[in-house]
């Protein structure tokens, strides 16, 4: 016998056990999540929006992130006992997250009583919204359980309270019901200055609090999985089809008007498109500094996700932008340094999302309110850039912006 034939025959040997074993065997408990993560795969590999091995590295990371998300998310999960967790970070991104927002969520259903308590820090904006349902191409989860912090006492000290439940006679203004359907609380505060401090919040359930939840027995945790494998299906369709749905209908290189934001705010507008621009090309954005708390801006991925806006200026809001002594913001989108504060990097990417977002607004924001757009030669951008010495900024002071990004960043994980 020859190497080679004693290799097969323990191959053989090998893999005939192997197959005795499984056909005996209980089916994988975390089978559900690895068919899920299989077929992620797949579609992350053949997304048509994938031009090159960088896109694709992306898309794997991306995924990643994903099963990372999923998988705390259902091990955090619980309807008796629940509690605010991050809804999507630095790390598991997804739905075009902002920059400038950090996203809590906690599970409910419509015939439990809930009561939050908070305090409410320096950030501009804290919103609360009640979702049901999914997304879908006509449809999103309703904005009219969604709210902003003006709707809530607030002690001197910055601590409130409010109370979720189900439709009750003669509800006191610090109670809101839970409508059929409810599944989520979910909790946005909003950065505009990165040095702002972000407040604290709780949730505990009235029925439950004070008693411990049952250990997870084999079967909630077989559960645990096959809900895992059904949310990351879920998460990757919705998503990847979102660009479809609201963005790349539009013509490239262009904003829509300023809008209501689908499924947000009744104070939350919103400004979108996508951009494609070569090696030599930048696009000049010009749009009137608000008088909204909240206005900003950013650049996203077609995974639908943002840039990395810690080390890099993928995104700006009005506290952070130079507005021109005409009172616009002029922002330079391109591959290239243009040598401007208000360089918006591509970190690469030719093709991309754009987005801008106003909050807490107290009117309409109008189309002479929103962004225009052009595109030309990078080495033409200084003529349409008519407060261009106020604009240049050196190394120096560009070190020293990605500075400040990266240590208010750091400094609101942490605190």
């Amino acid at each position: 016998m020859t190497v080679d034939d004693a290799t097969s025959t323990e191959t053989a040997t090998t893999e005939t056990s192997s197959t005795e074993t499984t056909s005996d065997a209980p089916p994988l408990v975390t089978q559900p999540l690895l068919d899920a993560i299989a077929e992620a795969e797949t579609l992350v590999a053949s997304a048509d929006f994938a031009e090159t091995d960088q896109d694709l590295a992306e898309g794997y990371d991306y995924l990643a992130g994903s099963i990372a998300a999923i998988v705390q998310l259902v091990r955090a999960r619980s309807i008796s006992h629940p509690n605010f967790v991050t809804s999507t970070g630095p790390s598991t991104k997804m739905g075009l997250d902002n920059p400038d927002t950090l996203y809590y969520h906690a599970d409910v259903e419509p015939t439990g009583t809930y009561r939050v308590r908070g305090r409410r820090g320096t950030t501009t904006d804290l919103s609360f919204q009640v979702l049901r349902g999914d997304y879908t191409a006509s449809s999103v989860p309703g904005g009219e359980d969604a709210f902003d912090d003006r709707r809530l006492t607030i002690a001197d000290d910055g601590s409130f309270e409010l109370a979720f439940g189900p439709p009750i006679p003669d509800a006191p203004d610090d109670y809101f019901p839970l409508g059929e359907g409810a599944s989520m609380l979910a909790v946005r505060e909003v950065y505009s200055d990165w040095s702002e401090r972000k407040g604290s919040i709780t949730i505990e359930r009235v029925d439950t609090v004070g008693t411990a939840p049952p250990e997870p027995d084999l079967a909630r945790v077989s559960r645990r999985y096959a809900t895992a494998g059904k949310m990351l299906t879920a998460r990757i369709n919705t998503w990847f089809n979102f660009p479809k749905w609201f963005y790349l209908d539009e013509p490239v290189n262009t904003f829509t008007e300023p809008r209501q934001t689908p499924g947000g705010l009744s104070t939350q507008f919103s400004s979108v498109g996508h951009f494609r621009l070569g090696p030599d090309e930048a696009m000049v954005i010009t749009i009137p500094r608000s008088d909204a708390p909240y206005q900003g801006f950013q650049l996203g991925s077609m995974w639908y996700i943002s840039l990395d806006y810690v080390n890099h200026q993928t995104s700006l809001n009005s506290a952070q932008a130079q507005v021109d002594p005409d009172g616009m913001i002029r922002m330079v989108v391109s591959h290239r340094d243009p040598g401007v504060a208000n360089w918006i990097e591509t970190t690469g990417r030719s093709t991309g999302i754009l987005q801008f977002r106003w909050q807490r607004s107290d009117s309409p924001i109008g189309p002479d309110l929103g962004p225009t757009a052009q595109v030309v030669a990078f080495d033409e951008v200084a003529g349409h850039l008519p407060h261009l010495e106020h604009n240049r900024i050196d190394a120096d002071g560009w070190a020293e912006r990605i500075a400040a990004r990266q240590r208010g960043f750091a400094e609101r994980m942490l605190g």
